[in-house]
């Protein structure tokens, strides 16, 4: 039998649990077989969209004893795996004030389980655990690594593919799995109007420019420093710009009378923040649950939506269910169940809880701020965002298990499993996926995804420096004035009408993936060639490739590919929440769909072993 030639589309995070589940599963049932597996990978292996040449000021999210790599019990990396915690005392790292280097000396201070690490050392550590994988590969795997992007594959009527590279070389494929990631959408129309506009209005303004995206964010270092910087979004990417406007250009934040004090170094800009919504990101609360705790759902359960589920099939022939009217009830029960408890230091008892009036008023307040609200000045709409700011970092200081509202919000992080039962693979009405996709998750992400305390505590220090202000308040519009060569961020309070006014324009969020509009050749390939499709939910597209739930990609006819898979931001529509690592000691999905896909290309190349064989004994006596 030939040689099996495997190819993996992107080495980030999701590639790297592909070639861990290999080592898991050839070892455990060896494949007497010669394969050849081919990476294809622009960067260093592991890193994707972590490279460990980025600022180390730019940091992790969540807590780095809860980030891992590696699947629990596994050959990898034993029963507890290694945590990014782990890896980083394991080399040497130490802490020194706000920054960390590795040391032989035992110099500065011991990395906790507390640390939100740099995502630099994101990278050295995903880089780390991709050699010790590759090490650990039997030795009929054979690896090889192109520094390319692939820009084509082409379906062979034998059943394989030619894989295309960017500098025009093509070689063969029998499997192929796509995990590449975080893509880049297409310029929007609004984009090509910013872009445009700042091109032809540049002689009027030097300092007109426009980012559609500030990564990587060193390309922020071209503006100005009397510039002021309108930055659009104020999730986690926004906190990428300011950090590399201000830390990363020689600003100090420091410790006064409990609370911090920004030190400008004056070569950085004013900023302005807004977004759709203008609500600030909440803080993670400190993390008293431990490297794996989480809290075990009385409502909002796996079996709960399937119940709904079963309902809905009985009443309308339908599993889909309606998001608002169905699910909603059940996570505002269990938010509202243990805001009770920990504020009574007591769990009521299940089966006879029923919210209080005030207890449903707190978890509508936690999810929508702005119900029922008006502001009459842009100053008040001000002081309201600041005291939200300093009212959740209060909240977040006292921990997940001290805070009524952590714990609360923390619920939606711990019932993601149950989420993703209800609305993967269109397990919404169309109608009601898009508000899901388009409202709720957005209201999760502010609350339950936020960053680290420390951030938030900076964005106060800011505005007191004068360095950081808001631009505006809900329903403001981002327009161009020719005139004065900038942009302008428009609101309308009561009878005031408030404009503010920009030299820069970054847009700071993350585009979802869609093969309607990333922008990467390869994408624009499997389209034409109708090897991919989007998924829908009806007319209802929220994003990704279609897949089945074996993570084969489906073509434009509804054929899925039984050599072709697809995983991660990719196939976020299909699937929920794929861009979160595996978290250390428990089963995390990430793990599971490698897992499903490695075991599917395994069993696939038995059978091809077989039919080999048959064929070789059939000619034997022929």
């Amino acid at each position: 039998m030939d040689t099996a030639r495997i190819t993996i589309v992107g080495m980030g995070p999701r590639g790297l649990s592909i070639l861990e589940r290999m080592v898991e599963l050839l070892h455990a049932s060896p494949l007497p077989l010669d394969i050849k597996v081919d990476i294809v990978e622009p960067g260093e292996c592991g890193q994707g969209s972590h490279p460990a040449h980025q600022p180390d000021h730019l940091l992790t999210n969540t807590v780095a004893s809860q980030v891992s790599i590696f699947a629990q019990d596994s050959m990898v990396a034993g029963k507890d795996g290694i945590s990014l915690t782990q890896w980083a005392r394991m080399v040497g790292y130490r802490r020194f004030g706000t920054r960390y280097f590795p040391v032989k000396d035992g110099s500065g201070e011991e990395i906790t389980d507390h640390d939100h690490l740099p995502r630099n050392m994101l990278g050295e550590y995903l880089t780390w655990a991709f050699d010790r994988i590759v090490r650990l590969l039997p030795e009929n795997v054979r690896i090889e690594h192109h520094r390319r992007r692939v820009v084509d594959l082409i379906a062979l009527k034998s059943g394989g593919f030619t894989v295309c590279l960017d500098n025009g070389f093509q070689y063969p494929a029998d499997h192929v799995f796509i995990t590449t990631g975080h893509g880049t959408r297409a310029a929007s129309p609004a984009d090509l109007a910013f872009d445009a506009f700042a091109r032809s209005t540049g002689a009027k303004n030097p300092k007109l420019n426009f980012y559609s995206t500030p990564y990587p964010v060193h390309c922020l270092n071209t503006i100005a420093a009397d510039a002021t910087v309108a930055v659009q979004g104020l999730g986690l990417t926004a906190y990428d710009v300011i950090s590399a406007l201000t830390t990363g250009r020689g600003g100090q934040f420091v410790e006064e009378q409990g609370k911090f004090v920004y030190r400008p170094s004056g070569r950085e800009p004013n900023i302005l923040l807004f977004s759709r919504n203008c609500l600030p990101f909440a803080a993670r609360g400190a993390n008293q649950k431990g490297i794996a705790g989480r809290h075990q759902a009385r409502f909002f359960t796996v079996d709960a939506v399937k119940a709904l589920q079963a309902r809905a099939v009985a009443r309308t022939g339908s599993h889909q269910l309606d998001f608002a009217e169905e699910m909603l009830p059940l996570i505002e029960k269990e938010m509202a169940y243990v805001y009770r408890a920990v504020g009574t230091g007591s769990d009521p008892a299940p089966a006879s809880f029923q919210a209080t009036a005030e207890e449903r008023q707190a978890i509508s307040k936690l999810l929508n701020p702005l119900k029922g609200k008006t502001f009459s000045s842009f100053e008040s709409f001000r002081r309201f965002f600041r005291a939200q700011v300093e009212a959740d970092l209060a909240e977040a200081h006292k921990g997940n298990l001290t805070s009524p509202v952590k714990a609360a919000t923390d619920v939606l992080r711990d019932t993601r499993e149950a989420l993703r039962t209800g609305v993967e693979f269109a397990g919404l009405t169309p109608s009601s996926h898009k508000v899901y996709v388009e409202d709720f998750v957005a209201t999760t992400n502010r609350i339950s995804f936020g960053p680290p305390r420390r951030r938030n505590a900076e964005l106060l220090a800011l505005m007191d420096a004068g360095v950081l202000d808001v631009a505006g308040g809900p329903g403001n519009q981002v327009t161009t004035d020719a005139a004065r060569g900038q942009f302008c961020i428009a609101n309308q309070f009561g009878k005031e009408q408030v404009r503010h006014y920009a030299d820069v324009l970054v847009i700071a969020r993350l585009d979802p993936y869609s093969p309607r509009t990333d922008s990467s050749a390869l994408t624009t390939n499997l389209v034409r060639r109708e090897l991919v499709r989007p998924h829908l939910n009806g007319d209802y597209h929220p994003g990704g490739l279609d897949i089945n739930r074996d993570m084969q990609v489906i073509d434009a006819s509804g054929e899925s590919h039984g050599n072709l898979w697809a995983i991660g931001f990719p196939v976020e529509g299909p699937h929920f929440y794929t861009h979160a690592l595996p978290r250390p000691l428990m089963n995390s999905r990430f793990t599971q769909d490698a897992h499903r896909c490695v075991a599917q290309l395994l069993e696939s190349l038995r059978e091809r072993q077989q039919a080999s064989r048959q064929e070789d004994r059939l000619a034997a006596f022929s």
